[in-house]
């Protein structure tokens, strides 16, 4: 396939705001999360789902999205990808119910894990091998290290200088004008003939997508409710047939020889388990600075900077020195700095001020986490064979959304559960004292008023914290007890950078 020469620039441009719209859509969307829930009156735990719905569905199929470009080409699935994550942020921002927000978000997971894997190996089509293709992964890495932080400010921003749809909107025209460009300016890569592992992709879906259901249902309905128990039955019988159908599926999506290796499948378990911690971490905090702070939307995205850089300083410190040391003592010492940022936030209290009692524990806990983004993605790939790379890669990836969404709908169980024993404990309280008005009010919401109401989600965050630091806890264990690389693996991490946060 010849290659398009001349707009090297506009190729790269194109390419990277692709990457860039996929990974800041999370932190755009959390920092209007509050403003959702009274826009279109989420109670806290159904409004884990508007992350949730996105992240299963982006992390279920990414490994199909990939496929789906190998065989297929590259670039139209690209251009699909965008159209149809563009066509869901339409749909989105204009969603009046809860259950319409929520469709769209996972119509653009599915649009995102069409584009994502192919926007990365796009880059091999377009640029040839040598310091042009360097620069332009450069390029790449240094857009998917920065999504996030750039989410959180723009997020803020369009809250609340215009209003929290248009966290969604905004997507709209960016996507428009990438899927004008790309015919125009990115290359068409060969077409390989394979197998779409449809069945494969659809079990594991749905039946992580009924293990958060699940999670979240008995939160508001208790472990013997039918539907709890009901999600939890079709989540192991999913999972189960998912299992079964790769082992004999001729080109699975997961290869489930990936796991053979103890150091790669280790690091898928460090992933999960940090994931799981961190998104919940990131959604239970950016509620607790707006409503128990009090802070804006764009004051909110400003709070989170800090965490970026931390996160940035510890990838570049592991980036440097991991040649070096090896992935072990990263992983040990990163996930070891996570449990100690998470066990502090369970101290969170309603008077706790944002320089007292969030920006230093948030700070270790940023810095852990870079420490591991670089270790497990290098590890992750190291002695994989080169055909095989994608498919390690991208069950790293995977392994990070479908974690993420796994721990947010567990430390909303905790949450809800400590949240409804604490309201109990403040109901009095808030019937001696309460104004007629804030009674009133009680009776249509049933939701606490300040300050009764922040003790109360206080609370929830502070006791939803604590599996957060188990799972950090995990985390660190599996990186003691799991993870064993050679002298002479060390070789092979050499001038490897991994691919920032995604």
């Amino acid at each position: 396939m010849a290659r398009r020469e001349g707009h090297p620039g506009i190729a790269l441009t194109v390419i990277a705001a692709c990457q860039l719209m996929v990974v800041l859509d999370a932190t755009i969307v959390n920092i209007a999360l509050p403003h959702i829930q009274d826009a279109l009156k989420f109670s806290t735990t159904d409004l884990t789902w508007v992350i949730s719905a996105y992240t299963l569905t982006f992390g279920g199929l990414l490994l199909l999205g990939a496929r789906a470009g190998d065989i297929l080409g590259r670039r139209r699935v690209f251009m699909a990808g965008i159209l149809l994550f563009t066509f869901a942020s339409l749909l989105g921002g204009f969603a009046q119910e809860p259950w319409q927000l929520l469709a769209a978000r996972a119509l653009q997971g599915v649009g995102g894990a069409i584009a994502s894997p192919t926007s990365l190996a796009l880059i091999t089509t377009t640029f040839p091998e040598g310091p042009e293709r360097n620069r332009a992964f450069g390029v790449f890495a240094a857009v998917s290290a920065g999504g996030g932080a750039i989410g959180l400010l723009a997020g803020g921003m369009l809250t609340d200088w215009l209003d929290w749809r248009w966290v969604l909107f905004v997507n709209v025209p960016i996507g428009v004008l990438i899927a004008s460009l790309a015919p125009l300016y990115i290359n068409e890569s060969e077409r390989h003939p394979g197998r779409f592992d449809i069945t494969g992709a659809l079990t594991s879906t749905a039946g992580m997508a009924s293990l958060v259901y699940g999670f979240i249902r008995a939160s508001e309905n208790g472990w013997r409710d039918g539907l709890t128990l009901g999600s939890f039955g079709a989540a192991a019988v999913l999972l189960l047939a998912f299992v079964l159908t790769e082992m004999r599926a001729k080109e699975p999506i997961t290869p489930l020889r990936m796991f053979a290796d103890r150091n790669r499948w280790g690091t898928y378990v460090v992933m999960l388990s940090l994931a799981a911690a961190m998104f919940g971490m990131f959604f239970y905090i950016v509620l607790f600075v707006q409503d128990v702070l009090g802070y804006s939307a764009i004051k909110a995205g400003l709070a989170f900077l800090p965490v970026t850089v931390a996160i940035a300083v510890g990838a570049g410190l592991s980036q440097h020195f991991l040649p070096r040391l090896g992935p072990r003592p990263f992983m040990m010492a990163g996930s070891g700095l996570v449990l100690i940022g998470l066990v502090w936030q369970t101290f969170i209290r309603p008077d706790s001020s944002y320089l007292g009692g969030v920006l230093g524990p948030m700070l270790v806990f940023g810095f852990g986490m870079g420490l591991n983004f670089v270790t497990v993605t290098v590890t992750a790939v190291s002695g994989v064979a080169q055909h095989e790379a994608g498919a390690a890669s991208g069950l790293l990836n995977a392994m990070q959304q479908v974690g993420g969404s796994l721990g947010l709908s567990i430390l909303t169980t905790v949450f809800a559960s400590a949240a409804k024993d604490e309201t109990k404990k403040q109901l009095p309280k808030f019937l001696a004292h309460g104004s007629p008005q804030q009674k009133a009010h009680f009776a249509k919401t049933h939701q606490l008023p300040t300050p009764w109401g922040h003790e109360v989600l206080a609370h929830g965050i502070s006791t939803a914290f604590v599996p957060a630091a188990a799972m950090a806890g995990a985390a660190f264990l599996t990186a003691w007890l799991v993870i064993r690389v050679r002298k002479s693996d060390l070789d092979s991490l050499a001038g490897v950078a991994g691919p920032g946060i995604g």
